[in-house]
């Protein structure tokens, strides 16, 4: 008569099983894709906020300059001697150098 019953123990037991898995996955997670994502995302804006004129950088296009001038959110590039180009400053990818004679 009691045998298809459920005992009121293993409904507990149950509950936790079920959560220690999901805090483990939502700790995973964290720690191999929201956590390194923040940590990049603050070293790019450390890179974007330290940018100065005469610095060598690339845009997200791939384009190749120097820094000619710069403001709080727009960026003049120099491609050549002739040509300037204006961006804004999130299009900046990477900086890769200091120019050393600036002009």
């Amino acid at each position: 008569m009691f045998q298809g019953m459920p005992l009121a123990g293993a409904q507990g037991g149950g509950i936790v099983s079920l959560i220690v898995p999901l805090v483990l996955m939502v700790a995973i997670f964290y720690f191999l894709m929201i956590r390194p994502q923040n940590k990049k995302q603050k070293q790019r804006n450390s890179m974007l906020s330290q940018l100065k004129k005469g610095d060598k950088i690339v845009t997200i296009g791939g384009l190749h300059g120097t820094i000619a001038e710069i403001t709080d959110d727009v960026v003049v590039l120099r491609v050549n001697d002739v040509t300037k180009l204006t961006f804004d400053r999130n299009a900046i990818s990477t900086a890769v150098a200091r120019e050393t004679a600036v002009e």
